[in-house]
């Protein structure tokens, strides 16, 4: 399941709303939509994002959650590490063949610390 999905699959189940009647409105298949959910398929488009949310009738910081949650939903990453380093590329192949032997624990750790990061050089003054 994806981020995307998830949030979902609880805004839908929290509104009593079936996955047939959502998927109705929206004007895709049920099918199509429940794959969405469980991260069969990839990032929506922005125009069914868009529609999710005036579907679900959200504004301001819950419309811009369901929108990076989209941005952050694609279930089959391609990681291009050309032009780094060794360790780059090593980290990449070593984290693709081993995610699934992750723990909940180790991905939220690891997820943690690279969310830190990131934090930490958006805060560095840029030359």
């Amino acid at each position: 399941m994806t981020p995307f999905g998830q949030k979902l699959r609880t805004m839908r189940a929290e509104r009593g709303i079936t996955l047939k009647d959502m998927a109705g409105a929206l004007g895709v298949s049920p099918a199509y939509l429940s794959a969405l959910e469980h991260g069969h398929r990839g990032a929506p488009a922005w125009y069914l994002v868009q529609r999710i949310i005036t579907f679900f009738n959200v504004i301001w910081d819950e419309a811009e959650e369901i929108e990076r949650l989209a941005q952050i939903s694609h279930p089959r990453i391609v990681v291009d590490t050309s032009g780094l380093g060794p360790e780059a590329t090593e980290l990449a192949n070593k984290f693709a063949r081993q995610i699934g032997t992750l723990s909940e624990t180790d991905i939220r750790a690891l997820l943690g610390l690279l969310n830190e990061r990131v934090a930490a050089a958006s805060k560095r003054p840029r030359s």
